[in-house]
């Protein structure tokens, strides 16, 4: 857990982390709580790297070994003829 707090920081986890402080911090000001759980999501998201904040929803995000790690050609399926 240590590991992902302090390693991997881009510009996109320091914006969620910032846009969810400033949800946060606004939606206590205003007395509207249920953006308090809005903004507390956005912060963890960028706060430990999950969701889209960590690379999730953009495709092609896989470094080459991970891509090797998952091409077809290194997956052997065998079938068997009943």
């Amino acid at each position: 857990m240590l590991n992902r707090l302090t390693t991997g920081w881009n510009f996109r986890r320091i914006l969620y982390v910032a846009m969810g402080a400033l949800i946060v911090s606004q939606a206590i000001a205003d007395k509207q709580w249920f953006g308090v759980f809005f903004g507390a999501y956005f912060a963890s998201m960028g706060l430990f790297a999950f969701g889209c904040a960590g690379g999730q929803c953009v495709p092609g995000s896989l470094n080459n070994q991970q891509r090797a790690d998952f091409s077809p050609s290194t997956t052997k399926v065998e079938a068997e003829e009943l």
